[in-house]
């Protein structure tokens, strides 16, 4: 028996948004089922899928268009004016990292609704800015917080609970109600981390989580597709992989955070002898890309911005100790010279 679809006078409801999937048109107990099967948890989740991607749940094209087109109808116009887009943006949060120099280097922090790539080698420092960033997101906005919790998804083992209490004590949280606020996932392969990503958004709503880590993107990938003839599939996995991330950010003003491994160039005589991997799929999917690495010698490391849509190229450094991430002195500065 056919689910009964609602007239176009029904499209929109009363309160102006849909809450539940079961309010959208078209929309009975048994396709909010196969959806949420799909990993379709929530409105916010639908608002931003293709209709191809509706059609494994048994549905139709056109069905598919009226339920994607009435979800989006309820949530934005498709067409703005700038100025409109200007009062928008100021929904935009900013997260701290910890350190003031790298702060000032992204503009402010970390951007709500974007990917942050944090790239290098190593030992360079990327799991532990994610840790850090898994405390500050807790801090209230005048703090440089968003106050509310972290999703990390971890595909290499090294998320460390240890760690995550050193810097809430560092930082006068209470850590208990800190590590409460992390929701972990450890990721065994690259379709492990791509389910756990496709069936976050119920988790990222419930637990008000304003912060999405995948730590690191690119591991599985790397040790599961080998040799060129698989290339192109691989590529295509990380892009839709990287789109989920973007779609969740956005729907729920959440900052997204990944890592990223280096290759070495060893063809490369002059000038930056590694790369960051994912190549170009990567690359262009991440709004900012940030390249860390270690100075000479000590705690110090070096934040190199390469890329962003508005930011101008620049360097700062940092150090990482255990109280966490933290601006270098005076008196440390000169040491990386």
């Amino acid at each position: 028996m056919s689910e009964e679809v609602p007239s176009e006078s029904e499209e929109v409801p009363p309160g102006g948004k849909y809450e539940v999937l079961e309010d959208l048109p078209g929309v009975g107990p048994a396709t909010a089922k196969r959806l949420r099967e799909m990993g379709f948890h929530t409105v916010e989740a639908l608002a931003t899928a293709t209709i191809r991607e509706l059609e494994p749940a048994g549905i139709g094209e056109k069905k598919a268009s009226e339920i994607i087109r009435a979800v989006r109808s309820s949530m934005a116009l498709p067409f703005i004016r700038v100025d409109e887009l200007m009062r928008m943006r100021q929904s935009i949060s900013r997260l701290t990292t910890g350190s003031k120099a790298i702060d000032e280097l992204l503009g402010g922090g970390l951007e709500t609704q974007t990917i942050t790539e944090f790239y290098g080698e190593y030992g360079s420092g990327k799991s532990q800015v994610c840790h850090q960033l898994c405390v500050t997101v807790q801090l209230p906005p005048e703090r440089g917080g968003l106050g509310g919790g972290a999703l990390y998804v971890d595909t290499e083992n090294t998320f460390r609970v240890e760690r995550i209490l050193q810097m809430a004590e560092h930082l006068g949280l209470d850590p208990q109600e800190v590590v409460r606020n992390i929701i972990f996932a450890e990721a065994y392969t690259s379709d492990h981390q791509i389910f756990l990503v496709e069936n976050a958004d119920e988790v990222v709503k419930e637990n008000n989580i304003r912060l999405i880590i995948v730590d690191s993107l690119i591991s599985h990938f790397r040790s599961e597709y080998l040799g060129r003839e698989v290339l192109a599939e691989r590529q295509q996995r990380i892009n839709k992989h990287m789109h989920k991330l973007i779609r969740l950010a956005r729907a729920f003003n959440a900052v997204a955070v990944v890592t990223n491994q280096v290759m070495a160039k060893p063809d490369v005589f002059f000038g930056e002898a590694s790369s960051p991997t994912g190549g170009h799929i990567v690359a262009h999917t991440s709004h900012t890309r940030v390249q860390l690495r270690k100075a000479r010698r000590g705690p110090v490391r070096i934040a190199s911005l390469v890329s962003s849509p508005y930011l101008p190229e620049g360097e700062r450094v940092f150090k990482v100790t255990e109280n966490g991430v933290e601006d270098v002195t005076e008196e440390e500065e000169p040491r990386r010279r």
